[in-house]
Formats: C-alpha cells, structure tokens, sequence
C-alpha cells in the first residue's frame, strides 16, 4: 500500500515541485518590484484567498472523495458505478458553484463597504475587491473538477493543468514588469490582472475532463453530503481563519503606518519556506483520496502510521536543509525583506507540524466523523487568536505572529492526537518520530553555536552544515535500516526498463 501512495507522491512530487518552482518566480519579482507595503497587499489578498475558497467549497472536496469511493464500493455494473460517481461529481460542483456565485452578487453589491473593511489601501483601489472576488468564483468553479482528476488518478493531467495556470500567471507578470505596468497608479492591481487571467484560461481548459457533466444538485445525496462535509467547512474556515488571522492581526493590531510593511516582510519570509510548503502540499495531494479510499481497519492503521514517521523524518531534512542555508534562499526574496530571515526556522516548524495534523485527521474522515475537525481547527484558532494578540504587540510585528502561528499549529496537533488516541489508536512511532525531531533540532543548534562563535569563512560554514546534513541522512539510513544499495539497483533496473 505504501508503495503506491509514495509513487502518486512522488509524481504529485516531481511535478509539483517544478510547477510551484515556477509560481515561486512571483516572489522576486515582486519583492524586487513593489515596496514592503505593497507587497503587504498582495500578501493580504493571498491570505484572504484561501480561506474564501475554503468556506465557499465546503468541505465538498473532501466529501467528493468520500462518496466516490462509497459509490464503488456499492458495487454493480461499472455503467452502474460510474453513473453514481458522476451524480457526486454533478451534485459537489453545482453546490460550490452555487455558493460561490452568491458569494460574488454579495461582494459586487457591498463593493464600497468590503473595501473600507479591509483598509485605506482598497478604498483607494476598489477595483482590487472586484478583481479578487471574481478570482475566488472562478477558482471554486474548478475545485471540484480537479479533486475528479486526483480520484481518478490522473495526476499528470492535474499537474499540468496547474502548470498552465503558473505559466500564464508568471509570464503575464514578467510582461507586465517589463512594460512597467507595476509602477503605474493601478500597480499592485495587475498582479490580480494576471492571477485573474490565468484562472479564466484554467477553468476552459479544465472543462472538457468533465465528460460534458453538468452541475445539477441531487438534493437527497446532497443532504447526505451535507452531513458529512458541514463539520469539515466549520472545521476548514477555523483552520483556515487561523493560518490567515495572523497576517490579518498584523494589519489591524500595529499602527497603519508600520502595518502593511511588517505585513510585506512576514509575507515574504513565508514564502522562503518554499520547499517545505512543496513538501506538504504534495503529501497532501496523494494521502487524502489514498487515505479516504475503502482499505481495511488494520491496512489503514499500519499504513498511517508508516506514513507519518517517512513524513516527519524527511520533513526535519527539508528543515534542515533551509535554516542552514537559510543565507542563500534569502536571495529569493528584495533585500528590503531579508529583516525577518530569523523567523524562517519558526515558520518551517509550523510547517512541519500543520502536516502532521493533517496525517492524523485521516481517521475521522474516513470514519465519517468529521465533527472531530471542529475540535481540532477551533483550538488552533482560539491558540491563535489569543497568542496574536499578546505576541504581535509584545515583539512589535511579525516575530510574534510567526510564534503565534507555531502555537496553533502546536495546539492542533495536541488535540488530534488525544481525540485519536481515544477513540481511534493508530499504533504511530512516537519514539522514532520524535527521534528525528530531535535529531534536527540538535544539528541546528550545533550549526547556529558555531557560526555565532567560531564566525566562519563562508567555504567553512557551508562545508559544517553540509557535513551536519549528511549526518542526519546517515543517521535516518541507519535507524531506518534502508539498503541502498538495493535501491539504487532497483532504480537502475527501472531507468533501463
């Protein structure tokens, strides 16, 4: 079983990370383009993003998942199979599309109002609002679509219909860099010009994998969905509502004129820990239909709980592998940002710890009781919203909601796995997982006492963390006993195949 969620991984995996490397070219361009409070809006607007679509799809994603594989395992003729499938697929995607079309009427008629909710920067620019409501109908029109590619295993054609969205989205940037757009009045506007364009391009391309299904709302099945999926929208939009509070608290809490720009740094920091966020965003894509699929009891038990060790333990090597070069990934980012390169280990933490929640909220998903999530993201969000408010003024900016966002994320994992040791034990490592985590917390604590007090030429500094990196990989091979050997072999026996 393993085998095959680590093939869907790695193919998530490998393309992924090329498409994402790609969208990750917006963030020099406008790091090295807009200033701190500039690009204070474009982080601001990409927090709020996600949580609209979280709210506005429901939990139907999930849900989709869920009542597909119910669908086959009700068994009968593959016509028979395929017809309930797709009365899913139509009943989810109409009822996003729903939602999502009234969310949009709401924005366009309350336009004035949404802007001075959000700050001066949109009363001057209203126009942003409309731009980014129109971005959130069409990306939820198409978030069904692509969880059918990822159930039907089609992992290619969904990475590369995410790859033409980068491709148009980053090439209409670097376009409108060079023509000088970005200095106009609208400026940060044709970042959402951009955005906006390669979602419409998206949604035409994505519409012929639908088999000329339309969006018709079985009422029935969609009580059932209902049911299913309302715990996991009130447990999205509080876990989402907590990823994006502690930008949102940025805003509000520090003075208007300092805000935007600690807002523009946090932001970009963030999107440093690129490689981590790849990491979990991949995870994420190949466990959920695999772990959500009709395995037994015990297969699902084992298989988790392998899950997360090789989750944890590659993910602290991927920690690792940013802190100690954190110098050189700073370069991702305008030099006006790199003041906030010391939260980079706290953020990756996070990181780590947002995807060890999510392996151990399989359980409840698949046991169809999604209530748990409540639970789980209302904690995180109460541990937000409280750390928030005493660690952002009590820092003066974006150290204390980097901490903040780490005790959330610390809080969720606490309650997940109480709520899984009680009702549904998975038999996890403990022991070894938190090995691994020690191990790299160790080796970055060595790297950091030696920089501060030896202060190393650079060929001296690079070459201990290396030697640091090593270490951990030989530690992992020898504590996991991996004969690699063996793999090699067997990778050269597939290369020639």
């Amino acid at each position: 079983m393993l085998e095959k969620l680590a093939k869907q991984t790695a193919i998530y995996g490998i393309s992924t990370i090329v498409v994402r490397f790609l969208s990750y070219l917006l963030t020099p361009i406008y790091t090295y383009t807009f200033t701190q409070a500039e690009y204070g809006i474009v982080t601001d607007i990409y927090a709020l993003i996600p949580f609209a679509l979280v709210l506005l799809s429901m939990g139907m994603e999930s849900s989709y998942f869920r009542f597909a594989a119910k669908a086959e395992a009700e068994g009968g003729t593959a016509e028979q199979i395929h017809r309930g499938k797709r009365r899913v697929f139509a009943t989810t995607w109409g009822a996003t599309i729903v939602a999502a079309s009234l969310f949009f009427a709401v924005v366009m008629l309350m336009c004035d109002q949404v802007a001075r909710v959000m700050g001066p920067a949109y009363v001057a620019h209203p126009e942003y609002v409309v731009l980014v409501a129109v971005i959130i109908l069409i990306d939820v029109a198409t978030m069904i679509p692509f969880s059918r590619l990822r159930e039907q295993g089609h992992a290619l054609k969904f990475v590369a219909l995410k790859a033409l969205n980068v491709f148009v989205n980053v090439g209409l940037a670097i376009a409108f860099m060079v023509v000088g757009l970005f200095e106009s009045d609208f400026g940060v506007g044709w970042v959402f010009v951009a955005n906006l364009t390669a979602s419409i391009i998206t949604l035409i391309a994505i519409l012929p994998t639908t088999e000329r299904t339309r969006p018709e709302i079985d009422k029935q099945l969609l009580r059932k969905i209902f049911a299913y999926s309302l715990p996991l929208l009130i447990g999205g939009v509080a876990g989402t509502a907590g990823e994006f509070l502690d930008r949102q608290m940025i805003k509000y809490i520090l003075p208007e004129d300092i805000s935007m720009a600690q807002l523009g740094v946090y932001g970009a920091i963030t999107k440093i820990a690129v490689v981590m966020t790849l990491f979990t965003q991949m995870y994420r894509l190949a466990a959920e239909p695999f772990f959500l699929a009709n395995f037994s009891r015990e297969e699902f038990r084992e298989s988790t709980a392998a899950a997360m060790k090789y989750f944890v333990m590659a993910s602290m090597a991927i920690f690792l592998g940013i802190t100690l070069f954190r110098d050189v990934f700073a370069l991702i980012v305008g030099r006006d940002f790199r003041e906030g390169i010391d939260i980079l280990p706290i953020i990756l933490a996070g990181n780590i710890l947002s995807g060890v929640w999510l392996n151990l909220s399989f359980w409840y998903k698949r046991e169809e009781k999604t209530r748990y999530a409540v639970y789980v993201t209302f904690a995180g969000l109460g541990v937000s919203i409280v750390a928030c408010l005493t660690l952002i003024p009590l820092t003066g900016g974006y150290a204390g909601a980097a901490w903040a966002r780490l005790a959330a994320e610390a809080a969720m994992v606490g309650v997940s796995y109480y709520l899984m040791r009680r009702y549904y034990p998975v038999p996890y490592e403990v022991g070894r997982i938190a090995e691994y985590i020690v191990a790299g917390i160790a080796l970055y604590v060595v790297a950091e006492i030696f920089d501060a007090k030896c202060q190393p030429q650079a060929v001296v500094h690079y070459g201990v963390n290396v030697v640091l990196m090593v270490a951990y990989f030989a530690y992992a091979v020898w504590r996991e006993k991996i004969d690699l050997r063996r793999l090699i072999q067997n990778s050269k026996i597939k290369i020639q195949n």
